[in-house]
């Protein structure tokens, strides 16, 4: 019988500890998927943030270093000058990213370095305790929020994509989901694009993926993938915002 199917070879053979329901396993799968389509597993460095991002290197059969909380950008920037010759990534949620580190990464991105980031978006902070995050959206209800975010007090969900798009130092930003098929599929031809962009020295490049958090949403899987695309998606609209191989 022909195998049709397979794990990829930049992922290691081991269980996964995430929660039913929980996104990061399969943008961990896209990740791995365009890192062998390059050839690059060998020259590849991730950068762990702190949050249930930190696991990278859990599964990723690549050298990682592990970055204090929402200091990844700078850690990979280093990383990225030492050895310009690696391809560095960093994987981020939106508590480490958005929040701790939005010094970081606006700062890494304005300099245009080049490193690619995931960033994984699921609204809430996963590991710490289900805190409400800079992407939380309005009305919904998390352990610092228990009466729902009030915009009037806590501000709006900040679209990363889109504010990091605005910075000259960027070269590709994208936002993507993977709570269906067709998502998957065009989640994937943006990471490996992404990946492009540094295999191919054309600067700094940004994903953030759309994830459910059934755990800390009180959900069970299904309802909290169907919920990605019904309040997440019209408020976080997927697409390309930035592109300067287009320009």
């Amino acid at each position: 019988m022909k195998q049709v199917f397979s794990r990829p070879q930049s992922l290691k053979d081991v269980q996964t500890h995430f929660c039913p329901g929980c996104n990061h396993g399969t943008v961990h799968r896209l990740v791995a998927e365009a890192m062998d389509e390059f050839g690059i597993r060998g020259e590849t460095i991730g950068v762990a943030s702190v949050g249930c991002s930190v696991f990278l290197y859990s599964y990723f059969d690549v050298d990682v270093i592990e970055a204090p909380h929402g200091r990844a950008p700078a850690v990979a920037t280093g990383a990225k000058r030492a050895r310009p010759d690696r391809i560095v990534f960093t994987y981020q949620g939106d508590g480490d990213l958005a929040a701790i580190g939005t010094s970081e990464i606006i700062h890494a991105a304005n300099r245009g370095e080049a490193i690619t980031v995931i960033f994984v978006n699921n609204t809430t902070y996963g590991m710490t305790g289900g805190q409400m995050a800079p992407t939380t959206m309005v009305g919904q209800k998390t352990s610092t929020s228990p009466y729902g975010r009030d915009q009037h007090k806590d501000g709006y969900p900040i679209r990363m994509a889109e504010l990091l798009a605005q910075l000259e130092g960027v070269g590709f930003s994208a936002r993507v989901a993977v709570n269906s098929p067709k998502n998957v599929l065009q989640a994937k031809k943006m990471i490996k694009t992404a990946f492009r962009y540094q295999v191919e020295h054309k600067g700094f490049s940004f994903i953030e993926a759309l994830s459910a958090c059934p755990t800390n949403w009180g959900m069970n899987p299904l309802a909290a993938n169907e919920r990605v695309g019904s309040e997440m998606i019209p408020y976080f609209p997927l697409g390309v915002y930035r592109n300067t191989a287009n320009m």
